[in-house]
């Protein structure tokens, strides 16, 4: 056999103790030609790995932290000393503080295989995304880490037998699809008052951890048939803002919200002969009352400055709200205050109190009463103008935006 034979056979058999993907080494003596040969691929096993730790020589033990425990009679069980056990938690103090651990959460113990285990790592999951991971080595280690996060598209179809948070959470969707469909078409439709039939499409795109759902990332578009009516929901750019428009580009965002809070009844409409509950005669009440939890928040509808905080006999803790020259808003049985004071400024959706029973009342309830000109009106029927449309001269971006999006919103 050649010296050039077993050279090139050699060089072969070290490429398959040294590669695990197929490569091309070149061979060329003094005065001979370049010959190529191809090395046999060899498979690797990849490191396994838990929570970025490498654990092919490590046990793993899983658990929960119960209740009244500390990480110091977790980590004491594992033969860690309190000498160790404080050194760590002065290590951690600007990552975390190890004393605020919850019972509840999940935890973990990386053990070595040794004739005498010892603990490794200790990882406890601060929350659905966070986690926190203590080394033990010739020093202790303590880092903050993030799990790594997806996001997923949905398209969600649906219709209204009952409620929105019905709707949805019976598709086995997260409740906070509901939410977030409220607050885009607070300005538009009023959730108290949907009816059967009415339907809604919708694109989102939804945060993911180890497969479960954390967050509703961004609407990308969506359509709300309500009472017959079309109520397109297109997301567009402009001036540094994202913001939800109609299908002309008209913005969704009012002067005032349909209502001052999320998720209630309306136990008691605007009329001018209403049988009080408690005083036991007939009385105009010139209001909505919503029925809702004590400590449900309050939020004002509209920019404004407060110009009444206070007690009366009949409204119990009462705000009210003048938003312009022509319209005021009065929110009644709060059972506490939020942070506002008389002459306080506060932005639309801004929480000023929160639902109570005081005042003359048979249960928690809100009372919120619109004066125009001085006059109560019908916070229902109530109309508010748009602002904010899409600039003129970026509508035809706004339209392929627009054309773009519904085409996957209507796609079958």
């Amino acid at each position: 056999m050649s010296k050039l034979k077993i050279t090139l056979l050699l060089l072969s058999a070290v490429s398959l103790f040294s590669c695990n993907t197929t490569t091309t080494t070149e061979v060329a003596q003094e005065g001979q030609d370049t010959i190529q040969v191809d090395s046999i691929p060899v498979e690797i096993k990849p490191k396994e790995l838990f929570m970025g730790i490498d654990v092919e020589n490590l046990d793993v033990e899983h658990g929960v932290i119960p209740n009244g425990k500390t990480l110091s009679d977790i980590l004491s069980a594992y033969n860690v000393n309190g000498a160790t056990i404080h050194q760590l938690a002065e290590c951690s103090k600007s990552t975390f503080d190890v004393r605020k651990i919850r019972s509840g959460n999940n935890y973990h113990i990386l053990l070595t295989r040794d004739s005498l285990p010892t603990l490794a790592h200790f990882i406890y999951e601060i929350n659905q995304t966070e986690y926190l991971t203590c080394s033990f080595a010739d020093s202790i280690c303590v880092k903050k880490e993030q799990k790594e996060l997806t996001r997923v598209k949905r398209k969600v179809s649906g219709e209204i037998e009952s409620s929105l948070w019905n709707s949805v959470v019976a598709q086995n969707v997260p409740f906070e699809l509901a939410l977030e469909l409220s607050n885009i078409y607070a300005w538009n439709i009023d959730f108290f008052s949907l009816q059967k039939g009415d339907k809604y499409d919708v694109v989102y795109t939804e945060v993911r951890c180890d497969s479960n759902f954390v967050r509703i990332d961004s609407i990308e578009c969506a359509i709300f048939n309500h009472c017959g009516t079309d109520f397109h929901a297109i997301p567009f750019t402009q001036n540094g803002r994202r913001d939800f428009f109609d299908y002309e580009g008209k913005s969704l965002r009012k002067a005032f919200l349909k209502a001052p809070l999320s998720y209630s009844r309306i136990s008691s409409h605007f009329t001018h002969k209403r049988f009080h509950p408690v005083l036991k005669y007939y009385r105009p009440h010139h209001g909505v009352d919503y029925a809702a939890p004590t400590g449900t928040p309050v939020h004002t509808i509209g920019d404004g400055k407060v110009i009444f905080k206070g007690y009366t006999k009949g409204g119990g803790h009462t705000v009210k709200i003048q938003h312009n020259s022509t319209y005021t808003t009065c929110y009644m049985h709060l059972s506490k205050y939020g942070k506002i004071s008389v002459g306080s400024i506060v932005k639309q959706g801004e929480v000023i109190g929160y639902v109570g029973s005081t005042g003359l009342s048979t249960g928690p309830h809100l009372d919120f009463r619109v004066y125009q000109n001085g006059s109560p009106i019908n916070p229902l029927k109530m109309k508010s103008p748009p602002v904010e449309p899409v600039n003129p001269e970026l509508i035809d971006s706004f339209n392929c935006v627009r054309d773009s999006v519904l085409k996957i919103l209507t796609r079958r």
